[in-house]
């Protein structure tokens, strides 16, 4: 593809839409945990499953969220030892998106990144990437591809495909190339189109963990009451921590800027009905921890999110949520209805929310609301593009902890299209 191409023809499996009607399509993310690939730290550090139960609480409370909502993942010991960790989901969402697409509609899938845990490819653990590549991508998702065998998974990048080294990134997007059912361009940003002429869906991937590399900020902690402290006064007290940037993640020769001017152009300049964003890192979340991220990320993109988009989607939040921006901060005096914003990474691991600081939120900003989300749960989201009415529908599913694979129904949205 050219570099300023907006969007990309595939030779690769494009499925297209059964009915020029309705484009409809499985959004996963943060899907590539198992715990056969464990953190470093867990294993070097172990702890019982009492312990490690405990420490979670602890970091619970100490991150100001109200003891009677604690809960924690399934835990997994591993065979013949007391360690413990936190149990995957990957196999069990795997199994429920099967299920649903044995009777519905499943034109194709989009994988929001982190795809593998924990560090990448290339992790310095002394095992084979390609066997690391199959379990944690393929293997989940090889039931789906049993049924469809057609089916194209279109992926983004995350921050744990990051984080080991750019050789990792390369490997990743090398093997995606050897794999009929995925696809990831090797610079790690592109655009792909779906569906018939005047009822189409222009799809423009970001590589974000690349956008907020290019970026100086800060993590700072909440106050008590779950409300954002300034800078200012993080830096004084010693709270404030310079967001941590490995070498290897640092934009080379403005690679940062021409994704973010490659995003505008070719949103501006789309011609397809529908335009739809998708990437790792969240614009807004419920969890607490991501919304230092959120800030930088809302500057560099939300403004043509807010002017030419009908959605975002993310992942990076372990849970299932939806959420609007009415654009009102970025293009004031803007007439378009409220941006949806999607969040669905809770395809293998799980996060609680906080709930005073998404009570701060809704006093703090008011072009923010928060619609339906759910915590401590594996499960993805269902989103149909429908050309009757001009309606996007988003419906969340669940599996249940114990692993069954069972699907579960939960709240479906609508809302109207909203680009030009």
């Amino acid at each position: 593809m050219l570099a300023g191409c907006a969007s990309t023809v595939f030779s690769k499996n494009v499925q297209q839409p059964n009915s020029a009607n309705r484009i409809a399509f499985l959004a996963l993310g943060d899907g590539g945990y198992h715990t056969d690939y464990p953190k470093t730290k867990h294993i070097l550090n172990p702890k019982t499953k009492a312990e490690f139960i405990a420490a979670e609480k602890k970091d619970w409370i100490a991150d100001h969220r109200p003891l009677e909502e604690f809960s924690h993942a399934p835990i997994y010991v591993y065979p013949e030892t007391n360690i413990a960790t936190e149990q995957g989901g990957a196999i069990a969402v795997g199994k429920a998106m099967a299920t649903l697409c044995a009777s519905e509609l499943c034109q194709f899938a989009i994988q929001l990144g982190d795809n593998i845990y924990p560090d990448g490819a290339d992790a310095n653990d002394g095992k084979d990437d390609q066997k690391r590549m199959d379990d944690l991508i393929l293997k989940p998702l090889q039931p789906l591809f049993a049924q469809q065998p057609d089916l194209v998974v279109y992926s983004a990048l995350g921050n744990h495909d990051w984080k080991t080294s750019r050789k990792g990134v390369a490997l990743q997007t090398e093997w995606m190339a050897t794999q009929p059912n995925f696809y990831m361009e090797e610079r790690g940003y592109y655009s792909y189109k779906q569906g018939t002429e005047g009822n189409d869906v222009e799809f423009f991937v970001l590589d974000t963990n690349m956008l907020l590399s290019g970026q100086h900020y800060y993590e700072i902690p909440l106050r008590s009451d779950g409300s954002e402290q300034g800078l200012a006064a993080a830096l004084a007290s010693g709270e404030a921590e310079i967001e941590d940037i490995e070498r290897h993640e640092v934009p080379i020769n403005g690679e940062d800027h021409k994704q973010l001017a490659w995003l505008a152009n070719g949103l501006k300049n789309s011609t397809a009905k529908w335009k739809i964003v998708y990437g790792h890192h969240i614009l807004w979340s419920i969890g607490g921890s991501k919304y230092d991220e959120g800030h930088v990320l809302r500057r560099l993109i939300l403004p043509e999110l807010c002017e030419y988009a009908d959605a975002y989607i993310a992942g990076h939040e372990h849970d299932l949520e939806l959420l609007t921006d009415d654009c009102s901060r970025v293009l004031p005096g803007n007439k378009k209805a409220k941006l949806p914003l999607i969040i669905s990474g809770a395809a293998s691991k799980m996060r609680g929310k906080h709930t005073p600081f998404s009570e701060q939120q809704e006093k703090r900003y008011p072009e923010y609301d928060l619609i339906w989300s759910k915590s401590f749960t594996w499960g993805f989201a269902y989103i149909a593009l429908n050309n009757q009415d001009d309606k996007l529908q988003v419906q969340f599913y669940s599996t249940p902890s114990s692993g069954s694979g069972e699907l579960v129904k939960e709240q479906a949205f609508s809302f109207e299209h909203r680009s030009d």
